[in-house]
């Protein structure tokens, strides 16, 4: 597939947006606008896997495989340091019990022992976000098996009946609270944009800048003005943002940088590794007489950079070799 700058750099701009969130969080100061990261995340991904799915078929099992590779080795690798890290002590007011690093591992959402307020998190924290990715993956792969003409309308039945229900059911346990929240709609929301840039149905250059604007000027009332933080305020603003930016790659006018694409490419690990670089650099820094601003100016940078090394040393040299894994077993599987 060709590279759609424009969403590359809404990934990077996504886990930078979530460095600075949990940098400001962790050093005492406040960026919490920084977390509609993620809804901009769950808009990119029903966006990229509805484009993959049409350009390039492929069957419901090996679409499960190949995003279970993707995204679960790194992760299991991070959790695993984060277990031996509470373990040795090095993360004193964590808890860990054997159903809630079972669960972590397998991307169930259970209760973490570790929070007073029973809060669904994962062993890492940051986590809980793939929980919702791959439930997400689990009924995209469901629909897979529909004609092509019913799939997008069989997923937004599916995630709205899950909406529904948790809306009448008043569910309590961490399943059904998990996976009947309303932010499941924000990768039908991305699916249906892919549909649309498919179709060659986006707005014009002019109105893509105009919804781009609109969005960034949403997330930074919410930030300064202190309204309501949710996906009902910050999905529909990802969506905006997330179709002004496909509108103006469309027209040919977005430039070429480098530099983002990277961070967009490595955006995966930052978002994986930087709160553990960012505990580091509070626990440093926490008897020096150093204000909350540079601390979490220090915390986003090492966070950063942790992640894009993490990148390049783990998660590229894993990606490659369980993809060689792959070519080598559809090679031997004719014979």
């Amino acid at each position: 597939m060709k590279t759609l700058y424009g969403i590359q750099y809404l990934r990077a701009f996504a886990a930078l947006a979530v460095v600075l969130f949990h940098a400001a969080e962790r050093s005492g100061g406040h960026f919490r606008i920084g977390a509609a990261g993620v809804d901009v995340f769950f808009v990119i991904s029903g966006f990229i896997m509805w484009t993959m799915s049409e350009r390039r078929p492929v069957t419901p099992l090996r679409f499960a495989l190949d995003r279970l590779q993707r995204i679960a080795p790194s992760y299991w690798i991070v959790t695993a340091i984060m277990i031996v890290g509470a373990v040795i002590g090095l993360f004193p007011n964590m808890k860990l019990t054997a159903s809630h690093i079972l669960g972590s591992l397998l991307f169930i959402p259970v209760r973490s022992p570790s929070t007073s307020g029973g809060e669904i998190w994962p062993v890492l924290v940051q986590g809980w976000t793939l929980n919702f990715e791959m439930f997400f993956y689990v009924i995209f792969a469901a629909c897979l098996f529909l004609p092509q003409r019913l799939r997008l309308a069989g997923m937004t039945a599916i995630f709205l009946a899950f909406v529904l229900a948790g809306g009448i059911i008043d569910p309590q346990s961490p399943l059904l609270l998990t996976y009947t929240r309303p932010i499941i709609l924000e990768f039908v929301a991305g699916a249906i944009l892919g549909r649309l840039w498919l179709s060659g149905h986006v707005p014009r250059a002019g109105l893509g800048l105009t919804l781009i604007a609109v969005a960034l000027s949403g997330f930074a009332a919410i930030q300064i003005l202190g309204l309501d933080f949710n996906e009902v305020t910050c999905g529909p603003l990802a969506v905006a943002l997330v179709l002004g930016m496909v509108s103006v790659e469309r027209s040919g006018k977005l430039p070429s940088l480098p530099l983002l694409t990277y961070l967009g490419n490595s955006s995966y690990s930052i978002y994986l590794w930087h709160t553990l670089a960012i505990s580091v650099v509070v626990k440093l820094m926490a008897s020096m007489q150093i204000p909350s601003d540079a601390i979490t100016f220090i915390g986003v940078i090492s966070g950063t950079i942790l992640g894009i090394c993490a990148y390049e040393t783990v998660e590229k040299p894993l990606r490659n070799l369980l993809k060689n894994l792959s070519w080598q077993r559809s090679r031997a599987s004719p014979a």
